[in-house]
């Protein structure tokens, strides 16, 4: 089924086309990853098929009943309703189809007469046939599965969705639309605020939905585990390619080198033709020649268009001076905030190297790089920074730049007078900010222009130490892969978080991963990673198995026969009455603590809310064991 199409479609901004020609269909059940380089008009494009734009010319059709949303960039809910509540909001449609069940339900029990019986009682089965089919007995479970594999806390369901940091609350958009299921998603770099492990529980949660999708990201190994086909925009026109990313670029290439063989060989063809007819269009053979002259016009009617060439800027950081051997030289570094982030860090990084750091939102990456530079005090260790080392620094938030300074300005060398306005406008022409973007104001730059405009300022820095936060989050995937290839020909060190996996793979000697209150440092990128944590599993699972076959294997009786059977245990603690009142006292802790973490004023006094989250999450472990042992009761004293 098509759910939408589209032909001669366009779209100008202030007079200038972004789009002329497009032309495409997209079917139910296509998974489709749309890419191109930054100001091809891929949101552009998202926001014609979400109905929030209209096009300048052409036609969009969608067909008739079909619903498309788009993830929105910012955030459009009460701020006063609790995060559940704003994502249960996206099942709707099915909390409306639960009212009206109830409604068919009343008139079957109000109804005058076997007329107006049988016709409710039709409208109830088709209602609860439409229920049971979208599975929505489990509304308040599927909340919670969505909620909890982007990353929230139990203790975060009834805080109040406008205290969260607008990261969060981008999940939380994201959680809405994943609930409310539309039968065309259209999801606009859907990653750029989830770390590795939540990443990767979407790409399950997508592989697994039936519906319709458009996903633009920059992210490649997203793009891989999740798209079925590959829409590259670019130039005013879109090209389809089956399967997913890695697919694509094989394809193109493949596409590329065809067509290079067959513009090679007409040109070859042309040259051997008009070389005859140079010879011979005033001889004897003058017949023979008009006819090659008329070969010649066929041959070069054939218009072969060869791969349109997409490439991001070079980029590129300066030479840089050497600095000694040992960059940075940590030991016994440990550092809290409230909990945990890191304990007793033994790290040496060498000049040369690129060491990636990865982990959890707020397991402490940020702080573990702030903290290895100088810029936070360990508790407790020492860090020595090498000799003739200098830092540049790449913040995730972009604050190094002024909303209201040109870019020119933000760019600009602090206090150097070697640099000259050309040398600053070559940089920034390096880095894909030429002509007029340069004196625009830093506020009016897209993101994916602000993130260019940041890394240019780091590599007018002249550093020899490079700190990255997060680069990759506003670069589409060409500029991605510029900044690979900077960073591998730097011949200073760079130390770079990030939770893109391609990106680290591509860059990383070595990574550190921050996570439950450690740093762990692995020799290898994130393969090496993956693999180890993959090996350990696999270890972990046998050790359990085997732990599980020694406890259940059989002992043999002294007497030689049957191994007598296993007296059954009596529950030595508690009655199953006794533990059904603490529960029962928990679960009304727990509703009260929900109640006040419910209000927006508790959250004005933060240390307040910190204790109430941290009270509700003892609770929450607490009550699955009080659960477990409770059904131990039950068994073992009946």
């Amino acid at each position: 089924m098509i759910l939408a199409s589209a032909s001669g479609l366009g779209r100008q901004y202030t007079g200038d086309p972004i789009f002329t020609d497009l032309a495409f269909e997209i079917r139910a059940g296509e998974r489709i990853g749309l890419v191109g380089p930054n100001g091809a008009g891929k949101t552009t494009l998202m926001r014609l098929l979400a109905g929030l734009d209209q096009p300048d010319m052409g036609r969009l059709s969608i067909r008739p009943g079909v619903r498309v949303s788009l993830l929105r960039q910012q955030p459009d809910f009460e701020p006063s309703k609790t995060l559940f509540e704003v994502a249960r909001s996206g099942l709707a449609s099915l909390l409306e189809l639960q009212t009206e069940l109830e409604e068919a339900a009343r008139e079957m029990a109000e109804a005058e007469d076997n007329a107006d019986r049988e016709r409710a009682s039709r409208r109830f089965a088709d209602l609860q046939d439409r229920i049971e089919h979208q599975d929505a007995y489990a509304i308040e479970h599927r909340v919670e599965e969505v909620i909890a594999g982007l990353g929230f806390k139990p203790s975060e369901y009834h805080r109040p969705a406008g205290t969260f940091s607008g990261g969060q609350q981008s999940r939380l958009m994201l959680a809405r639309l994943l609930l409310e299921s539309p039968d065309l998603m259209l999801l606009d770099e859907p990653t750029n605020h989830l770390d590795v492990a939540t990443v990767s529980w979407l790409e399950a949660y997508l592989s697994r939905q039936p519906t319709g999708m458009v996903i633009v990201s920059h992210d490649r190994y997203f793009l891989d585990a999740t798209v079925t086909k590959i829409w590259e925009l670019f130039q005013g026109r879109v090209d389809a390619y089956p399967g997913n990313y890695t697919q694509y670029w094989k394809l193109r290439a493949e596409r590329a080198k065809v067509l290079e063989r067959k513009a090679e060989k007409q040109a070859e063809q042309a040259a051997h033709l008009q070389k005859f007819i140079d010879k011979f269009s005033a001889g004897t053979r003058a017949t023979q020649a008009k006819d090659k002259a008329k070969k010649l016009e066929r041959v070069m009617s054939e218009s072969i268009e060869l791969m349109r060439d997409i490439s991001g800027p070079p980029m590129g950081f300066e030479e840089v001076q050497r600095s000694g051997d040992i960059v940075i030289e940590a030991k016994d570094l440990s550092k809290s905030y409230e909990k945990q982030l890191f304990s007793r860090l033994n790290l040496q990084v060498l000049r040369g190297q690129c060491v990636g750091i990865m982990g959890p939102n707020g397991a402490g990456k940020s702080t573990l790089i702030k903290t290895l530079i100088g810029r936070v005090k360990p508790d407790e260790g020492e860090v020595k920074i090498g000799h003739k080392v200098t830092i540049g620094y790449y913040d995730q938030g972009l604050e190094s730049l002024p909303a209201d300074t040109t870019v020119l300005k933000a760019v600009w060398p602090d206090d150097d007078p070697t640099w000259l306005m050309q040398d600053v406008r070559d940089l920034l022409g390096r880095f894909g900010l030429s002509g007029d973007l340069a004196l625009q104001p830093v506020g009016k730059l897209s993101g994916g222009e602000k993130g260019k405009a940041a890394l240019a300022r780091l590599a007018a820095t002249g550093a020899n130490l490079l700190v990255m936060d997060e680069p990759t989050n506003h670069l589409d995937i060409w500029s991605c892969d510029a900044l690979e290839r900077s960073i591998r020909a730097f011949e200073g060190t760079v130390l770079v978080v990030s939770h893109d996996r391609y990106f680290l793979n591509q860059v990383a000697d070595r990574l550190i991963v921050v996570d439950g209150g450690r740093a762990r440092v692995i020799e290898g990128d994130y393969e090496v990673y993956r693999r180890m944590v993959e090996q350990e599993a696999e270890a972990s699972a046998a050790k359990e198995r085997a732990r599980a076959d020694r406890a259940g294997a059989p002992r043999p009786s002294s007497a030689g026969g049957q191994p007598k059977a296993k007296k059954k245990k009596k529950y030595p603690y508690r009655k199953a009455t006794d533990i059904e009142r603490e529960i029962a006292e928990v679960e009304a802790e727990m509703g009260e603590l929900e109640r006040v973490l419910g209000l927006p004023e508790t959250w004005k006094d933060a240390d307040r809310a910190r204790e109430c989250q941290e009270r509700y999450d003892e609770l929450a472990e607490s009550i699955t064991a009080l659960y477990e042992h409770w059904e131990e009761a039950l068994e073992y004293n009946a």
